[in-house]
């Protein structure tokens, strides 16, 4: 959102992409989504990049489809073309700042999603039952405002501490279990159960409830959005270290890519996608 020039200063934005369908799905049922915005016109970003938040904001989202065959890959697809179309009529409609009334934007954001899911999936028995996460990171000048449901993941590392944060809830009991203290990251990710989502868009749920939330951030402070595929191969710990790890030059070596690929060594059973935003 524009504010006035004497309001935050504004930063730029360092971003890097990767995704692979793994080493036994036949398709790629993720997809991710960088966007450039103003209440004038919007820009897809590319795979990696670097942008200010002087001017326009900037959004990042990745989205974990489900229903078999290609449904997934079109419910993740249509979870995130969503995105592209609301976030810049929002930007417009908003004369008193995105920090009065972000929660409100996200769950209409969501329950947008979810009824042209559960519609498209009523209209065509190929699509029944298709569904899919979503999380989804503003950025503004000073702040980053998400929006989550289901099992993909938002991470915070800030630059003051060696440290990684999951700001996003898993929507399935495990997490609930993790979040409690019942059981260990290490009991979690290795629990029956880990998968069994008890909420996400479509996939015949009946109501949509985002968790949304934001994050003040500073330079040196980097995120990383990623889908469950990610978090099978790599502790939050690995996750860290790669993140924060000195970056190479050659752009094949991006962060993302190196986090897609140390997970895919160590698991690659499903669809693996990370989007890592550094703040100058």
């Amino acid at each position: 959102m524009n504010q006035p020039s004497n309001g935050p200063i504004p930063h730029f934005l360092q971003w890097c992409a990767a995704t692979d369908r793994g080493r036994i799905r036949p398709n790629n049922e993720d997809s991710f989504l960088g966007l450039q915005f103003d209440s004038k016109e919007v820009h897809y970003l590319g795979r990696h990049g670097e942008a200010s938040t002087e001017t326009t904001d900037l959004a990042f989202a990745v989205s974990d489809g489900m229903g078999g065959a290609t449904a997934g890959e079109f419910a993740s697809r249509i979870a995130v073309d969503r995105v592209t179309h609301f976030l810049q009529r929002s930007f417009k409609q908003s004369a008193i700042g995105i920090e009065t009334y972000f929660a409100d934007v996200f769950t209409t954001l969501f329950e947008q999603i979810h009824r042209s899911l559960m519609s498209v999936g009523q209209s065509y028995e190929e699509c029944s039952g298709m569904g899919a996460t979503l999380s989804i990171c503003w950025f503004t000048r000073d702040r980053m405002y998400f929006g989550h449901i289901g099992d993909s993941r938002v991470y915070y590392s800030p630059a003051q501490e060696r440290c990684i944060k999951q700001i996003s809830h898993d929507d399935t009991h495990v997490g609930w279990l993790q979040r409690n203290g019942a059981i260990s990251e290490r009991q979690a990710r290795h629990h029956p159960g880990r998968n069994a989502l008890q909420k996400a868009l479509g996939a015949s749920n009946q109501f949509v409830d985002p968790q949304v939330g934001a994050v003040v951030y500073e330079s040196g402070d980097i995120f990383v959005l990623c889908t469950d595929g990610l978090v099978d191969g790599l502790y939050d710990e690995q996750i860290l270290e790669i993140i924060r790890s000195p970056e190479p030059v050659a752009p094949d070596q991006s962060v993302a890519r190196r986090l897609v690929r140390a997970s895919l060594e160590s698991a690659g059973r499903d669809n693996t996608t990370a989007l890592v935003i550094k703040v100058l």
